[in-house]
């Protein structure tokens, strides 16, 4: 299973992705879960992906074949498309031929084996940063104002504290730390999303990759945020009052 956060904030975008990939107990791999593409000056995109793994790397391998000078590709590429909404277009386009070709079926089903769902965030100047959730079908949604942010893969353990906290004026430091509580939460739950965790932070207007970061296992700030967390959901269980039984 993976877990991948896209976080919209007044400020620019957050992305957040975890890097394990299991088939089995037994059988656990560190997989990148994150790409970024970028024309300096011009455009920055991101993409995460959650879903099979073979689907998934297909779907980079196409966008990055078509990223290459025109006369070496012949299709359309992302460092191209004169807006962020035809570079989701581009990738949804490409999702759908991937899962097609895999499953040897016209028209791709949302429960195919080879399904998967991606996060696209980015900019293309001329517009402003904009952040997608991609399904299986090709088809896609974009945040908005009440729905600020997207998850994929195994959502649920780290949507409350998401739902709590966030707000659009945080600042890329709270933004950070607001996501490694959600993916902590989910860690805890759930042993099929674990560390490394793959972190860019695009700042709106900039049109270049922003800060890069893996924050791996025996990160220091990382593990105080988990304990410190803890701590402080157990010292608000104690404020609450008891349940009386008489």
């Amino acid at each position: 299973m993976t877990y991948c956060v896209g976080l919209k904030l007044d400020r620019g975008l957050v992305c957040m992705s975890d890097t394990r990939t299991n088939a089995g107990i037994d059988n656990i791999s560190v997989f990148r879960k994150m790409f970024i593409w970028e024309t300096e000056g011009e455009r920055s995109i991101t993409l995460m992906t959650a879903g099979n793994l073979a689907t998934t790397q297909a779907v980079v391998s196409l966008l990055n074949e078509r990223s290459k000078p025109a006369e070496d590709r012949g299709a359309p590429s992302i460092l191209e498309a004169p807006s962020m909404f035809q570079v989701a277009r581009l990738v949804g386009e490409t999702l759908r031929e991937v899962i097609r070709d895999q499953s040897g079926i016209e028209g791709p089903q949302a429960d195919s084996p080879f399904s998967a769902t991606l996060i696209l965030a980015g900019q293309v100047r001329g517009g402003e940063p904009r952040l997608f959730l991609i399904y299986p079908e090709g088809n896609f949604v974009e945040a908005a104002d009440d729905t600020p942010f997207f998850q994929i893969g195994e959502t649920k353990y780290g949507k409350p504290i998401l739902v709590r906290a966030y707000h659009p004026g945080m600042s890329f430091e709270e933004a950070v730390k607001l996501l490694m509580l959600s993916f902590d939460s989910t860690i805890k739950a759930n042993l099929s999303v674990g560390l490394p965790l793959d972190l860019h932070i695009y700042e709106a207007d900039t049109f270049r990759t922003g800060i890069v970061r893996r924050i791996e296992r025996d990160d220091a700030f990382f593990e105080s945020i988990s304990s410190g967390w803890g701590e402080a959901l157990r010292e608000a269980f104690s404020h609450l009052p008891d349940y009386s039984l008489s």
